[in-house]
């Protein structure tokens, strides 16, 4: 049972209290450790001192009939916070009502899984990861510890919702403000192709923010692009184009029509390079993703990009190099933005 203390308050009818409770939230009166409570007609508030003239001529305007005076209030709970539960704040990820755990240790994984319930409602399942992202699709390898027995969610951002399964396709928040970026640098009539879509985050969000000519999106994993159609109808977008396969195989049939061309693939987007410059319109831009040292943040990447559009005939000019996140200890996820001319 919470604890009571008596504290001063303010008698008033209860049908004067709703709008004296907001003059004293905007004088800064009302006490947020004590329950507002009823009885025998009247509401009792509590408040942090004993209100001065100006303050009292204030209350007046919306009760006449209030009295300053000590009651036993209830105090409020206090709400436990990680620190409380664990000692630290943990690490993990959300995804719709999904969290992601990367933790070694099985049992400190579960410690984490209880605390995120308990102290996150709306979360309805906990995964822990097992093995770090990777295998041809690069997915999670994960599996559930706490709540429901499930890795699909829906996910909300920027307006956007996608249907996404954790253990099946990638997908992470975390890129959310980076999507938001390059979507403001798209311009109305602009075709982009999307080399690595996944369930659609850059795509869908484009086509439904901006009245692009079209989004060519396309992603080798079926799982994904099975998503992805799906995410295309709930979003009710109808200029995205899904296209399952290998984005290096798509080369000549969509060569010279991208105004912009998103390579969002860091671990190995520099594989289809070549495929990437043929692809882009001159005067088309690129976002090249990869994972670099601290010691060699742009460089290296930006050779890998001026050594395919030398391939091809083709000039960039470098338009923006930028650190998205931190990656992992000494390593970062950055964004190189290259026009080819």
């Amino acid at each position: 049972m919470s604890e009571v203390v008596k504290r001063k308050g303010i008698k008033v009818s209860k049908k004067k209290g709703e709008p004296t409770r907001r003059v004293l939230i905007e004088k800064g009166l009302l006490d947020a450790s004590a329950k507002i409570f009823s009885s025998n007609g009247f509401l009792f508030l509590p408040i942090l001192k004993q209100p001065v003239n100006s303050e009292f001529f204030e209350i007046k305007q919306v009760s006449n009939d209030f009295i300053v005076g000590d009651y036993e209030f209830e105090l409020m709970e206090k709400s436990p916070t990680f620190e409380d539960l664990l000692g630290y704040i943990p690490h993990y990820e959300i995804v719709g009502d999904i969290a992601i755990v990367d933790e070694d240790d099985e049992s400190e994984a579960r410690k984490i899984a209880d605390a995120i319930i308990r102290l996150h409602p709306n979360i309805k399942t906990v995964v822990g990861t097992t093995a770090p992202i990777g295998g041809e699709y690069r997915v999670r390898n994960v599996k559930v510890i706490a709540g429901e027995d499930r890795t699909e969610t829906i996910h909300k951002e920027h307006g956007c919702r996608y249907v996404v399964d954790i253990a099946e396709a990638y997908f992470t928040p975390r890129l959310s403000t980076e999507r938001e970026r390059v979507l403001s640098l798209i311009s109305s009539r602009d075709l982009v192709v999307d080399m690595f879509a996944g369930v659609g985050p850059y795509s869908i969000l484009i086509a439904k923010k901006v009245d692009v000519k079209k989004v060519i999106a396309i992603d080798k994993n079926p799982t994904a692009v099975r998503f992805l159609r799906r995410n295309i109808e709930l979003n009710s977008v109808n200029n995205v184009v899904a296209i399952e396969g290998d984005a290096g195989d798509k080369e000549q049939e969509l060569e010279g029509i991208a105004d912009h061309v998103i390579m969002n693939l860091p671990h190995s987007a520099e594989e289809f390079l070549n495929a990437a410059v043929n692809i882009t319109k001159p005067g088309g831009i690129i976002h090249y993703y990869d994972i670099t040292p601290e010691d060699d943040l742009f460089d290296s990447s930006l050779e890998l990009i001026r050594n395919a559009a030398n391939y091809k005939g083709r000039q960039i000019e470098v338009v923006n190099k930028r650190v998205v996140r931190s990656y992992a200890p000494h390593e970062f996820n950055i964004c190189i933005e290259v026009k080819v001319n």
